[in-house]
């Protein structure tokens, strides 16, 4: 990316949005470039000035975080989604990453996990606060085991592509899985992306929570 990420704030407590602000501001390759205070605001900013990252809280009046997400991504805005929430994960949270949302970041993460995430979100990948996602495992722990076999709504995988699902499950990078499969790199690009085809997925997080939801693979494997 040439120039700097291009952020838009949107939180409904002025006082946050200028703490997130200064801390973003510290950082020389990050640029904020507007503020919205409600989630109707929030959609209009995004279409017009199309930051790289819309950094939303989770629960925004008006439109909520899944609502601004969903409606941001079914546009198919050049803008990654990257939710900011206050509370432990829930299906509030889940449902954010189906609507299209990049990346969870807490909304008391560290300045360095706060930078990380819209760094990785602006670059296309996904972004979730370490004490996030053990909450999210956990929930997708307590869900009911599924029977053996393929997982329903699998069966259109071929087997190496359901390897390359529980890898990318597993937060493993496509070089990652290449050393594990012992396949090239290209190979695994070209997999994960007939995944997402497939399965009518948006991208690698929406990808995690198929594979845990779905019984492909479970918390701790």
């Amino acid at each position: 990316m040439s120039g700097p990420v291009r952020v838009l704030l949107a939180d409904d407590q002025p006082m946050l949005r200028s703490g997130l602000r200064s801390v973003l501001g510290a950082y020389a390759d990050i640029h904020v470039v507007g503020e919205a205070g409600d989630g109707v605001e929030t959609i209009e900013l995004a279409r017009r000035l199309l930051p790289d990252v819309l950094l939303v809280e989770a629960r925004l009046p008006r439109r909520d975080g899944v609502a601004v997400a969903r409606e941001v991504t079914g546009a198919r805005l050049p803008v990654g989604v990257l939710v900011l929430t206050a509370e432990p994960v829930g299906d509030h949270a889940v449902a954010a990453l189906r609507a299209g949302a990049r990346g969870l970041v807490a909304q008391d993460a560290p300045a360095d996990d706060l930078v990380g995430a819209v760094r990785a979100v602006a670059a296309g990948h996904a972004a979730i606060s370490p004490v996030l996602l053990g909450q999210l495992l956990a929930q997708f722990a307590a869900l009911p085991v599924s029977a053996e076999g393929v997982p329903e709504g699998q069966s259109g995988l071929t087997e190496r592509e359901r390897e390359v699902l529980a890898q990318v499950a597993r937060g493993l990078s496509n070089a990652e899985i290449a050393r594990v499969l012992t396949v090239s790199e290209t190979t695994v690009k070209t997999h994960v992306g007939h995944v997402l085809t497939k399965l009518k997925l948006r991208d690698r997080v929406q990808a995690v929570v198929y594979a845990y939801e779905s019984g492909l693979i479970k918390p701790g494997e």
